[in-house]
């Protein structure tokens, strides 16, 4: 499967257009807006649990000199606005909020993926999914688009009606639907209940309100009752993380999902792209795969 540019990286940006931090601005100048930057950092840290003074040292400054930044009583330059973003660990997107609230232009651009400059980065996330195969793999936006997938993933999804698959779909409706993979998943309940908290920590980290109305539509879908038994035929497996089990063509198959992100990303979009890969969990789900691939 190709990669679909969609969801906030899919912006109306002509082709080969700069790379210009605009819909970064607007998105962060909402989230700015009303607050200056020292009540903004001061939240960041509190979220950290770090004191003035770790920050202060950490970032080779005063705890007076923080405490004033917090305030508003000492206006921080630029650089130090990064600074201390960066010992905080603010994700790319709220580090333009920061400096917009502190007067300053967004430092990060983001950039459509569709746009040439993300070139090598569409065909290098391409042939690391498609390497993955024939276990699935897929890459995300922050809002849970799905943006790359390979072919392991549409095997899991063989069957989905296409009201879910088009125009962009999304990884959490998806799986949680009742007309999507939810009525295949064994352990719906427990794989449900990971999928949500996940989304509860992303939505505390980056106050989004398309994740958090993302977040209120998948979390009201129905559950069953009661789950499909487990096959009484099934040998006992020890699992070492909790393992998604899904029914594929009559078979139950087990697997771990592993989340990557991109190190030091200096692109909005960039930042918020996550790969997912599925490892099989146990040794039938391996050789059932391999007997697939040929």
């Amino acid at each position: 499967m190709t990669i679909v540019a969609s969801g906030p990286a899919a912006s109306s940006t002509a082709p080969g257009a700069p790379a210009a931090p605009a819909a970064s601005a607007a998105s962060a100048a909402s989230a700015a807006s009303g607050k200056g930057v020292g009540p903004l950092l001061r939240a960041w840290r509190e979220r950290r649990r770090i004191s003035q003074l770790e920050l202060a040292l950490r970032a080779d400054s005063s705890a007076r000199h923080i405490s004033f930044i917090e305030t508003g009583r000492s206006r921080p330059s630029e650089e130090m606005v990064l600074r201390l973003a960066e010992h905080l660990d603010v994700p790319v997107r709220e580090r333009n909020s920061l400096l917009l609230a502190a007067g300053y232009a967004p430092r990060y651009p983001e950039t459509p993926l569709d746009d040439p400059a993300l070139g090598a980065l569409r065909d290098g996330m391409e042939r690391l999914i498609q390497g993955y195969e024939p276990y699935p793999a897929l890459v995300v936006d922050a809002g849970y688009t799905v943006v790359a997938a390979n072919r392991g993933i549409a095997m899991l999804l063989d069957g989905v009606p296409e009201t879910l698959l088009s125009p962009a779909p999304n990884a959490m409706r998806l799986t949680l639907h009742p007309q999507g993979l939810a009525p295949r998943i064994r352990n719906l309940r427990e794989w449900r209940g990971h999928l949500l908290a996940q989304m509860e920590r992303q939505i505390a980290l980056e106050r989004s309100e398309r994740l958090r109305a993302l977040y209120e539509e998948v979390a009201a879908y129905p559950v069953p009752h009661e789950e499909a038994p487990a096959d009484e035929a099934e040998e006992p497996v020890a699992y070492f993380a909790l393992p998604l089990r899904i029914e594929v063509g009559g078979r139950v198959l087990s697997f771990v999902s592993s989340i990557s992100t991109f190190n030091t990303p200096m692109d909005v979009t960039v930042a918020e792209l996550a790969i997912e890969t599925f490892l099989p969990a146990d040794p039938a789900t391996a050789k059932y795969l391999h007997t697939l691939a040929g």
